[in-house]
């Protein structure tokens, strides 16, 4: 299936997802390009899409010189961030999708350089409870809250990953929790702060569920590309 067939797919999909979920806000694809080379983003940018999310610093510094200039694109951090690779990392990407403790948080906002804009940022969310994985517990709300309090990073939403299971039931759980969550922190915002809209779950085994449970962000690349070929180590 060529690409743009494919992302036509993806769309009728997430259009009949939201009907299912009674959700009729924009839904963004980020195209998860990590282990293509940069010709790949290439290709995504000309069939429309402008979000591109890549998992590894050093991997993306390679694939990001031998990129043109793309116009309108927004590069994404999406994979877990290790504290030494903070400041390529600011270099390199528009946004880091994948804040995962109150420490890491801090380490970027004494990263970014003074008087520059804050640095947009999602905070990932453990809504699975799989010690495998990297996040917030759900119930960490009050550290959640102070990172979105920091004066150099905007928190524009929360992150999760589904968990590994191929139960409906547990996939739709841990979105609807994070649902939740987003929720409990705008109640303990205090007046004036601006409020987390963003839901980034879903990736290409199980968006259809999270678009029922209110995505407002898919993070798609066997969707888009189909089994991966090419490895960049």
């Amino acid at each position: 299936m060529s690409l743009k067939r494919a992302l036509e797919q993806v769309r009728e999909n997430i259009y009949e997802s939201q009907k299912r979920g009674g959700f009729n806000h924009p839904v963004s694809i980020v195209a998860v390009t990590k282990t293509h080379p940069s010709s790949t983003i290439e290709k995504v940018y000309d069939c429309g899409i402008r979000k591109i999310g890549e998992n590894r610093v050093q991997e993306f510094e390679r694939k990001n010189k031998e990129l043109p200039q793309l116009e309108g694109i927004k590069k994404h951090m999406i994979g877990h961030l290790q504290k030494n690779k903070i400041k390529k990392a600011l270099e390199l990407f528009d946004t880091i999708d994948s804040i995962d403790s109150v420490s890491l948080a801090k380490k970027i906002d004494k990263n970014v350089k003074t008087k520059a804009p804050p640095v947009s940022v999602l905070l990932e969310v453990n809504t699975s409870n799989e010690k495998t994985k990297f996040g917030f517990s759900p119930n960490e709300i009050e550290e959640m809250v102070f990172c979105c309090l920091l004066e150099n990073i905007s928190v524009g939403g929360l992150l999760t990953i589904g968990p590994r299971t191929k139960e409906i039931k547990e996939t739709r759980k841990s979105f609807a929790l994070l649902r939740v969550v987003l929720e409990r922190i705008n109640k303990q915002l205090p007046p004036g702060a601006a409020p987390c809209t963003e839901l980034s779950m879903g990736m290409s085994g199980d968006y259809r569920v999270a678009v029922e449970e209110g995505s407002t962000t898919v993070r798609l690349g066997t969707a888009l590309f189909g089994a991966r070929r090419t490895i960049i180590t």
